[in-house]
């Protein structure tokens, strides 16, 4: 059984930071593979953290935005995200969540990611997932638990890496302007109007934006609208709506963009998520 997490409907936004997940030995396990379920309320976040072993953060339910010192990624259902060990991550919950999560061993299996990426969730890693939570520890390599969790292994060697990360710089001056877009994604300030209001050369903007995040100005601001209007499309908003509030001329600029981004029109973007099955569900 999955366990279950409620955020007090009386705590106030800026305590969330300080709500401490119920960790066990789930991350610590001599096995190369840990499963667990976890379900969240909707809003709830966790404090910073981290594991010693990397960890595969997937759900079933909901929409998660995980979060390091390095950035940003949004991850629906049908995705996930690798967080590889001894990573300081924090996780927000848009909507209710029901996470079902692997903790892999460092040793378990060579060329792990080394960095955060979000990935591509087949159907079997789905069905690998849901089956590892409820693998009894410890198991034996020459069980079909054992071989259940090599050809989960096997898996993770092919996750595909997904457009869903939003990196973020150190610069100050970076910050003011990436802190802007976020509070405001349909904010039109062109790059000379924040040379203007930083007093800084476009160039240098420019120059500043390809070096920290590897993007350019607008790319970066591209990104971040198309994260947000995720967010906003989990949470129900209509595409209208969602076009309107990033700053799009009109639906179909959005949903051009959203296509080019993601492959699929944002209307179904998330049409294969659904419930989770019985077996996983409160």
């Amino acid at each position: 059984m999955p366990v279950l997490l409620h955020l007090d409907n009386n705590l106030r936004k800026k305590d969330m930071n300080k709500i401490i997940p119920p960790f066990d030995s789930h991350d610590r396990s001599a096995m190369p593979v840990t499963g667990k379920a976890v379900d969240y309320d909707a809003d709830f976040c966790t404090a910073q953290h981290r594991h010693p072993s990397g960890q595969l953060i997937h759900a079933v339910r909901g929409v998660m935005v995980v979060s390091t010192a390095i950035g940003q990624w949004i991850v629906p259902p049908t995705r996930g995200i690798w967080m590889p060990p001894e990573t300081t991550h924090w996780v927000r919950m848009v909507g209710e969540v029901h996470m079902r999560t692997v903790y892999i061993r460092h040793d378990a299996i060579t060329g792990l990611p080394l960095s955060c990426k979000a990935v591509g969730i087949s159907p079997l890693l789905r069905e690998l997932i849901l089956e590892a939570i409820h693998i009894p520890q410890p198991y034996t390599e020459d069980s079909r638990a054992g071989r259940l969790m090599r050809l989960l292994l096997d898996e993770v060697r092919l996750l595909p890496t997904l457009p869903l990360h939003l990196p973020q710089p150190n610069d100050a001056r970076l910050l003011t302007i990436c802190k802007a877009i976020g509070a405001a994604p349909n904010d039109a300030s062109t790059l000379e109007d924040w040379s203007t209001r930083l007093r800084i050369d476009v160039k240098t903007i420019q120059r500043l934006f390809a070096r920290e995040t590897g993007m350019s100005f607008g790319q970066w601001r591209q990104q971040a609208r198309l994260l947000r209007a995720l967010e906003q499309l989990a949470g129900g908003t209509k595409v209208v709506d969602v076009a309107l509030n990033m700053g799009y001329a009109s639906p179909s600029a959005f949903a051009t963009m959203f296509k080019r981004q993601f492959g699929v029109v944002p209307s179904d973007f998330f049409k294969s998520t659904g419930k989770p099955p019985a077996s996983t569900a409160n």
